[in-house]
């Protein structure tokens, strides 16, 4: 029964929110603004849940000096100062002068960028390893990575400024990005569109259970 009784409310919840699309009616539209109010506040309380994951995780790292404990030590103290710091007045939450916002854009925002920029490297290494001539489909995949790479740069068109206006590198980057590139984003996204609605079913349906945990 325990089981039972979240299958039946997953299968009404999800049938309702599939088929009220298709009802062009004031009662469903209104039902479906409160249900999405009704995940906002899910929401909420997953997001409470998270905060506590986080505190569990770093406390245990500080309480049994982990490796590289202090650094949790810092995740705590940031969590609780800004925690405090928005709690204690709301209004300087959205005053960009306060200290609030000073430490988004001068300690958050930063350590963001640091971590976006490294990931430069990551990529860069992948893509050598990927890059590597050694098929038909790796060949077109390198000569289209370096066409699109240079056209993106003013060096791309110094190298071939002495041809025609519309061949160019840069003109020959910006039809591989709108024709061909497109055209596999969109097949991805379909494919992934496929694949969520095909889960939803099963979750609505019952076939798929795994989100009931291990318990009976």
């Amino acid at each position: 029964m325990r089981r039972e009784v979240p299958l039946v409310i997953v299968f009404i919840c999800g049938a309702f929110m599939a088929l009220q699309y298709f009802v062009p009616h004031n009662i469903s539209a209104v039902i479906y603004q409160n249900a999405l109010n009704w995940t906002i506040i899910i929401g909420i309380f997953t997001l409470a849940v998270g905060i506590g994951s986080l505190v569990n995780l770093h406390y245990d790292k500080i309480s049994r000096r982990k490796e590289k404990w202090p650094y949790s030590l810092v995740t705590i103290g940031a969590l609780v100062f800004m925690t405090v710091l928005g709690l204690s007045s709301p209004e300087a939450v959205q005053d960009p002068r306060g200290l609030f916002m000073k430490m988004y854009f001068y300690v958050l925002s930063p350590v963001q960028a640091t971590m976006f920029s490294l990931l430069a490297f990551f990529i860069a290494s992948a893509a050598y390893r990927a890059f590597r001539a050694k098929t038909v489909l790796a060949t077109l995949l390198l000569a289209s990575a370096v066409i699109v790479m240079l056209g993106r740069i003013p060096v791309g068109d110094a190298l071939t400024a002495w041809m025609p206006e519309g061949t160019r590198i840069s003109d020959l980057a910006r039809y591989i990005l709108d024709y061909p590139n497109t055209a596999a984003k969109r097949a991805i996204y379909i494919g992934v569109g496929l694949g969520v609605a095909a889960t939803s079913l099963k979750i609505i349906l019952g076939v798929e259970r795994t989100w009931l945990g291990g318990g009976k």
